[in-house]
């Protein structure tokens, strides 16, 4: 009986060698694949990051071009409890930065507002918005024109950082 039993210990003992050698190899290649896997990981996640400020920043665009076309130069004589009237650019970007989204720098946030005159095409009557300037003023039937921007700062590990200007244009014809 003997004889069996050290034949099946030596028999396993190279086995086990080999797995002795072989302890720790995962922790290493976790070890080394990880910073890549995580670097990765953050990248989707700041890319997800650009893309909700960037329906942010397209989303204010649309509504500073409402608060603008509803509070014209007439507006407080159809509508004299309305704050803010006879908006300015100034009160357009304070508007903006003033939305609430949640997560963004409103230090990196701009709105440059425009009026367009409005002139008649002589081929079909309607009307065209040619020439815009901050002096052609927010009369009814002019358009107003407003440019949202934001710097987002794109930060992935192990990358340079960066900064993407994400910037949206809305216009629109004053109501009031």
């Amino acid at each position: 009986m003997p004889a069996i039993s050290s034949f099946i210990v030596r028999a396993t003992r190279p086995r086990f060698r080999a797995l002795r050698k072989a302890e720790g190899s995962s922790i290493m290649e976790l070890a080394m694949i990880s910073p890549i896997l995580f670097a990765m990981l953050f990248g989707v996640v700041q890319i997800a990051w650009a893309f909700y400020a960037y329906n942010f920043v397209s989303e204010a665009a649309r509504e500073a071009a409402r608060f603008a076309i509803v509070r014209g130069s007439t507006s407080c004589t159809n509508t004299p409890n309305l704050t803010y009237c006879n908006a300015t650019g100034t009160q357009i970007q304070s508007y903006v930065r003033g939305l609430g989204y949640a997560g963004l720098n409103y230090n990196n946030l701009t709105a440059t507002t425009t009026w367009c005159a409005a002139t008649p095409d002589p081929t079909s009557g309607s009307m065209t918005w040619p020439s815009c300037s901050s002096s052609a003023g927010n009369s009814p039937g002019n358009a107003v024109n407003v440019v949202v921007t934001y710097a987002f700062p794109l930060n992935i590990p192990f990358w340079k950082n960066q900064t993407l200007n994400l910037s949206s244009t809305a216009r629109m014809v004053v109501a009031q």
